[in-house]
């Protein structure tokens, strides 16, 4: 009976929980995808021609870059303090600014401010509420 009150964090994988769940509802709902468009997924080379001509390549491959290196850093960012989410909040912050960046179409003063006041606020804000709230470690 003396378990069933008790919590330990493995702070080595705590941080693995919302990646996880994330992967598998994305897996998920690419096979609903795949299931409901397999005709046209699977049928001709002709959709993903006009997939492939009409993206905008620089966006796409841009935000796939950003996405690899920012992954790639917050964990040894985030060794440098173990267990404080500091690797998450520290690469999170150019992360937003330079996706933030690369999406915007027009780079009025404005919308950059706007941008940048979401990048400083929101990862610090998201970091507090996995931390404080959640006592989940970040990365």
């Amino acid at each position: 009976m003396d378990n069933l009150t008790r919590v330990t964090i493995d702070f080595d994988t705590s941080h693995l929980i919302f990646p996880t769940i994330i992967a598998i509802v994305l897996g998920l709902l690419g096979l609903a995808i795949l299931v409901r468009d397999r005709a046209a997924i699977l049928g001709s080379g002709r959709m993903w021609a006009t997939t492939f001509r009409a993206m905008d390549k620089t966006r796409f491959f841009g935000a796939l870059a950003l996405t690899v290196i920012y992954f790639l850093l917050m964990v040894p960012v985030g060794n440098i303090w173990p267990n404080t989410g500091y690797g998450f909040l520290i690469c999170s912050v150019p992360y937003v600014v330079a996706l933030g960046l690369l999406f915007m179409h027009a780079r009025t003063p404005a919308a950059i401010g706007a941008m940048l006041a979401v990048a400083v606020i929101a990862p610090p804000l998201i970091w507090w509420l996995f931390s404080e709230i959640f006592f989940l470690t970040l990365p």
